[in-house]
């Protein structure tokens, strides 16, 4: 077997789980913890048009109430900790499974941004990627092969906005 034969099998073997927000951080938002602006969360309600919910990786449904805050998906501050807006259902909702594979409200879009960070929590430059959404899978295995990936982020295609986290498992 050629070293490149030997490269892809253990690519297509690598095990990938999907993230989704921590649920104490997220009823700690819901009780009105102050997001990564120092704010407590906006109380709005979802018009349907695309507000997922960064918990249970759904969806938020037209005429349910979503809080909108800002998150900074980093351990800390540092220049490469983004921080941006995000969704949230203002009432509970069950975490997604990580290991339930690509989160189907992921796959109902048209476009994906996935991008490496490295164990210092910093962009990987060279991995920023715009793909379409049935590539997931293939181009996260693809990252997850360079040694100094330590995680992905899945953020939108149009706006930037952090969405969830892969990590191999």
């Amino acid at each position: 077997m050629t070293t490149l034969q030997s490269f892809h099998e253990a690519t297509a073997q690598t095990r990938l789980r999907f993230v989704a927000l921590d649920t104490e951080l997220a009823s700690s938002w819901r009780r009105g913890m102050p997001d990564a602006n120092g704010q407590a969360p906006e109380r709005q309600i979802s018009d349907g048009g695309g507000n997922p919910c960064r918990h249970c990786l759904e969806d938020i449904a037209a005429g349910a109430p979503m809080l909108v805050l800002a998150h900074r998906p980093f351990p800390k501050p540092q220049p490469y900790a983004e921080l941006g807006p995000i969704f949230l259902h203002a009432e509970d909702c069950p975490r997604y499974e990580e290991s339930a594979g690509v989160p189907a409200m992921l796959l109902r879009r048209e476009a994906i941004l996935l991008r490496g960070y490295g164990a210092d929590d910093r962009i990987v430059y060279g991995t920023g990627k715009v793909i379409p959404t049935e590539e997931i899978g293939s181009m996260a295995r693809h990252l997850f092969a360079r040694p100094e990936i330590a995680y992905i982020h899945l953020r939108s295609a149009s706006n930037n906005c952090f969405q969830c986290r892969i990590e191999r498992g």
